[in-house]
Formats: C-alpha cells, sequence, structure tokens
C-alpha cells in the first residue's frame, strides 16, 4: 500500500531502502526535459545533494522564470491546491517546499509503475 512520505528525508530514504532512488532520478531527469529545464542528475548524485540541487533549482526557477516554473508544476503533475496552500512570504522555504511537492508526484509516479 502507498503511504505517503512526510518530508523530503523521508522520501529519499524509502527511495533507497525500496531500490528505486535510481528510477526516482530518471522520472525527474525525463519530467524537467519535457518542461525544457533540463536538469541533469547522474546516478551518482547522492539523496542529499539531489535535495539541494532540486532547491536550487526550484529557486531559480521561481525568481527568474516564473512561467517556466508553473509549467513544469503542470508538466509533473503537482496538485494545484496544494501548491496553493503553501505560505510564499519566504522563497528560500516555498521553494524547499515546492521541492517537496515535486519530489512526492515523482516518487508517487517510481512507486506504483514500480508495484502495479
Amino acid at each position: 500500500m502507498y503511504i505517503a512520505p512526510t518530508n523530503t528525508d523521508h522520501l529519499l530514504s524509502e527511495a533507497e531502502k525500496e531500490n528505486l532512488y535510481q528510477k526516482l532520478i530518471e522520472q525527474i531527469n525525463k519530467d524537467f526535459n519535457l518542461a525544457n529545464e533540463g536538469i541533469d542528475f547522474h546516478s551518482s548524485t547522492s539523496p542529499e545533494e539531489l535535495k539541494v540541487q532540486l532547491y536550487e533549482k526550484i529557486y531559480r526557477l521561481i525568481q527568474y522564470k516564473f512561467a517556466e516554473y508553473l509549467n513544469l508544476l503542470y508538466i509533473i503533475d503537482v496538485p494545484e491546491d496544494q501548491v496553493k496552500k503553501l505560505d510564499g512570504s519566504d522563497i528560500m522555504e516555498l521553494s524547499e517546499q515546492v521541492a517537496f511537492l515535486i519530489l512526492k508526484r515523482e516518487w508517487m509516479k517510481v512507486w506504483f509503475r514500480n508495484k502495479y
């Protein structure tokens, strides 16, 4: 049964535990490329590096390429209501929260594809 992770670290450790971390990286790369926001996480990227680089990428998109940021959320299929619930007063914190929503959605895709 799918249990939604509560935070980024929990999600990444769950992906590693289920041997799906590599597939998660592939899914992230695929969806970012579909949105024309190329990101290239290598298979050797550690969970900590992935987290930091994803936070930075989202931060830059929010700051400088907002239309592309919205397009990325649409392509990844991040639920709009969850994004609207976030507090946008601190962009650094917002980028971390959005990165978690992205990871959560990507993880759901990978997990379901693997199980069914």
